[in-house]
């Protein structure tokens, strides 16, 4: 193996400290990971913009003394603002935006010493948990190619997962992280409510759905990126929960003897595959051999409460108007995709009553899931209802109700606001990965990121590579 394909098995943290010891120049990590993105994404279509040219400037010149100095980086072609590169929100209507100056999203990516190398597949506005949009075309997992890699920051997942980048940027509005990261087969984490800023255009999206983060291979470097990320922008409304001391020194810390609920159900109407039943299982029985209190015990509420979902996905109007204002466009059935043309018309129709309404309802979840987990540390489910679907198994919007059946059980960190992760810890027997969540107490990342590393410590999944891998 030669050294630059060497690099495709090392985590962030550890490139960074070969960088830091001046065993390589940030330019060979650019240059070996350009040449894997060239060599594979052809079969992935995970990278849809790249920033070669950008990156290797940034690789030569001067960069930030940061915890991830000189590492390659891939934003996710969604909310992630990149000042002379475009920001298309996977959809036609953007296809020639470019935004003027970075988000501050992206002005701590980079502060934390990451150089980006290009933009990820995503789809349409991010509205489907699907990688399938018409600007760009499917991005395929690469444990199987003809397999969904979910969404919303789909590409992201299939890159860090076949090893173009060791991380990726990656948002959560509905599981958005942690969907894709159980369908590729790396970590996913969703933190607290506000714990990352969404400005300097928005400083929260309604219901305060949507979260900024990364996915990864390694625990540690999910911790140290939401070091490097974490706090209020200036004007923000809120802020989440202070934390103790910074996420990557929980890592490697004994969780102690948590007390863990476990479901595989997610509604009587709803069926889960006995693949994703199994993985919860097996990662039960592990927490148990770890010294962890585990039984079955459901919250008591709806976890796929699809009327207020749905009511809340009544803001694609003002997320398409709203971009819509800063490009100077005019949204149109020509410049967007069926099914985002008739959630944009039918959320138009929406009153101020019908979001209150669901806002009520979610305050309700927020306040039911919260008194549960006084009871639990933690509740472990699926990721989702089934492993990675075909591509275009959803015909939208027909399918739009299976469709959410299949993501049933990632909304309801979203809708109360608390972190959650999708940890990959089990492989079925067509060897496509089938990722478990657990979701924690308003602010405590702290306990999923130990969890999280006594799990990867127990039972490693690094080295599992797939058909599509450097």
């Amino acid at each position: 193996m030669s050294k630059e394909d060497g690099f495709a098995r090392l985590d962030a943290l550890a490139q960074a400290e070969l960088v830091r010891k001046k065993e390589v120049q940030p330019i060979e990590l650019v240059e070996a990971a350009i040449d894997r993105i060239e060599r594979l994404n052809p079969q992935l279509n995970a990278v849809v913009t790249p920033m070669y040219d950008l990156a290797r400037e940034a690789a030569l010149g001067a960069l930030p003394d940061g915890p991830f100095t000189g590492v390659p980086f891939l934003l996710k072609d969604l909310m992630a603002a990149y000042g002379s590169v475009r920001l298309t929100s996977g959809s036609r209507m953007l296809k020639d935006y470019v935004p003027p100056e970075d988000n501050e999203i992206v002005r701590r990516f980079k502060r934390a010493g990451l150089i980006v190398l290009g933009k990820t597949n995503t789809p349409e506005f991010g509205f489907v948990p699907l990688t399938e949009p018409l600007l760009f075309g499917p991005a395929h997992n690469p444990w199987n190619l003809d397999r969904t890699t979910a969404g919303s920051s789909g590409g992201s997942a299939a890159a860090v997962a076949a090893g173009l980048t060791p991380m990726a940027h990656g948002n959560d509005g509905g599981g958005s992280i942690r969907m894709p990261s159980s369908c590729c087969g790396v970590f996913g984490f969703k933190a607290t409510r506000t714990r990352t800023p969404l400005g300097p255009d928005i400083f929260m999206d309604p219901g305060g759905l949507a979260i900024e983060g990364v996915i990864t291979r390694s625990v540690r470097d999910s911790a140290a990126v939401l070091d490097a990320i974490a706090g209020p922008d200036i004007g923000d409304s809120g802020a989440a929960p202070p934390q103790t001391r910074p996420y990557l020194q929980e890592v490697g810390v004994r969780p102690g003897r948590l007390r863990i609920a476990a479901i595989t159900s997610a509604g009587a109407d709803l069926t889960v595959h006995p693949d994703c039943i199994q993985a919860v299982q097996e990662t039960a029985a592990l927490c148990a051999d770890l010294g962890h209190e585990v039984e079955e015990a459901a919250p008591g509420i709806d976890l796929f409460p699809a009327e207020t979902t749905m009511l809340y996905w009544g803001y694609p109007a003002w997320e398409i108007d709203r971009w819509a204002k800063i490009a100077g466009v005019t949204p149109s059935q020509e410049n967007l995709e069926p099914h985002t043309w008739m959630v944009y018309q039918f959320s138009k129709e929406l009153k101020a009553v019908d979001f209150l309404l669901a806002e009520t309802a979610a305050q309700q979840l927020a306040r039911s899931i919260g008194r549960f987990l006084t009871r639990y540390d933690l509740l472990l489910s699926p990721t989702l209802a089934a492993p990675p679907m075909p591509i275009g198994a959803f015909a939208l919007p027909q399918d739009n109700l299976e469709m959410g059946k299949w993501m049933c059980f990632t909304p309801l960190a979203n809708l109360t606001g608390q972190p959650a992760m999708s940890v990959p810890l089990f492989w079925n027997q067509e060897n496509l990965p089938v990722g478990v969540q657990f979701v924690g107490r308003f602010g405590d990342e702290a306990t999923l990121f130990r969890l999280a590393a006594q799990l990867e410590e127990a039972r490693p999944w690094a080295d599992r590579r797939p058909v599509v891998s450097a």
